[in-house]
C-alpha cells in the first residue's frame, strides 16, 4: 500500500501538470495533442515499475489499424508509451470514474454495441481518423482475456472500419497485428497464480485490480509487432492477425520463462542477435 500511495503521489501531479496543455491541444487541434499522451504513459510506466520489451516495429508507411490482445486495463498505458495511438473501447468505459476520463482525453472512440445508428457513427470516426492518418488500436476479441490464452478476433468492426473507407486507393489503411504479453510479475515469471494478478477480466473488481497493481513493482511485459497484413476481405484480415498474435503471444511467453530461468546476466554472454528494446 505504501508503493501504491507513492506511485499516485507522482502521477498526480504529472496529470495536473500536463491536462492544460493537452486542453489546449485538443481545442486548438495542435499536433501535439498526440504526443503529450505518449509521454504522459511512458512516465507513468517508468513510475508503476512496467518494463517493456519490444520485439519488431510499428509501420510507419502511413495510417495503420492495430489488431491487438488484450489482457488489462495496463494495455492502455503500455501500448501508448510505445506510440501515438488511439483506442476504440466499448461505449460503457466514458462512464468510468478517472479511467473514463482519460480516455477521452486520449480521443477514444466509443462503441455502442446496443444501437447500430451510434455503431455506425462510430466506425466512421474511425474511418475519417485512419483517412487523416492516425493510428487506431482496436482490441479485436472484444473483451480482455486471463492473458494465458488469446480469444477468437472478432471480424464485425474490423469490416465496418474497411467498408467506410470504401475503394479510395488513395487513402491506403495498413492493418498490423500487435500482441502484448505479460512475462514478470514483482520479479518473477508469471504463472497461472501471478497472471490473475495481471489480467483484469471477467467479474475482477477495477479499484481493487488498481491498487494491487500498482502496488506490485516491477512488471515485465513483450510488445510484439506483426507483418503488415495487405489482405482485403475482413475475414481474411481477421484470420490472419489472430493467428500473428497467437505465435507472437506464445513466443513471448517462452521467451519470458526462458529468460527467467538463465544464468544471472553478469555471469553470461550477451546473445549475438538481441531483439529490439523500448523502454516505457
Amino acid at each position: 500500500m505504501i508503493r501504491f500511495v507513492l506511485v499516485i503521489a507522482c502521477i498526480v501531479p504529472l496529470t495536473l501538470a500536463l491536462l492544460p496543455v493537452h486542453l489546449l491541444a485538443l481545442r486548438y487541434g495542435w499536433r501535439i495533442q498526440r504526443s503529450i499522451p505518449q509521454m504522459y504513459h511512458r512516465i507513468a510506466c517508468r513510475l508503476i515499475g512496467v518494463r517493456i520489451r519490444q520485439v519488431g516495429r510499428r509501420d510507419n508507411t502511413g495510417a495503420v489499424l492495430i489488431l491487438s490482445n488484450h489482457v488489462s486495463w495496463l494495455d492502455i498505458c503500455v501500448i501508448s508509451a510505445m506510440a501515438p495511438v488511439s483506442f476504440v473501447a466499448k461505449s460503457e468505459v466514458a462512464t468510468w470514474p478517472v479511467f473514463g476520463w482519460l480516455a477521452k482525453l486520449q480521443r477514444t472512440v466509443f462503441i455502442d454495441r446496443q444501437a447500430r445508428q451510434r455503431t455506425g457513427e462510430a466506425t466512421a470516426e474511425i474511418g475519417a481518423r485512419l483517412a487523416s492518418g492516425e493510428a487506431i488500436v482496436l482490441f479485436a476479441e472484444g473483451t480482455s482475456s486471463d492473458g494465458s490464452r488469446v480469444l477468437p478476433f472478432r471480424s464485425a468492426l474490423v469490416g465496418a472500419v474497411h467498408h467506410t473507407l470504401g475503394d479510395d486507393t488513395s487513402m491506403p489503411v495498413g492493418v498490423q497485428p500487435m500482441a502484448v504479453t505479460y512475462t514478470g510479475f514483482g520479479g518473477l515469471p508469471i504463472g497461472r497464480e501471478l497472471r490473475e494478478r495481471v489480467a483484469w477480466y471477467g467479474d475482477a473488481e477495477l479499484i481493487p485490480h488498481f491498487i494491487g497493481l500498482l502496488s506490485a513493482g516491477a512488471i515485465d511485459v513483450t510488445v510484439s509487432w506483426g507483418e503488415p497484413i495487405r489482405a482485403s476481405d475482413r475475414k481474411a484480415i481477421t484470420r490472419q492477425a489472430e493467428a500473428s498474435v497467437r505465435r507472437m503471444s506464445e513466443a513471448a511467453r517462452r521467451a519470458g520463462v526462458q529468460g527467467a530461468m538463465a544464468p544471472r546476466p553478469e555471469t553470461t554472454a550477451a546473445p549475438q542477435s538481441e531483439p529490439q528494446f523500448e523502454p516505457a
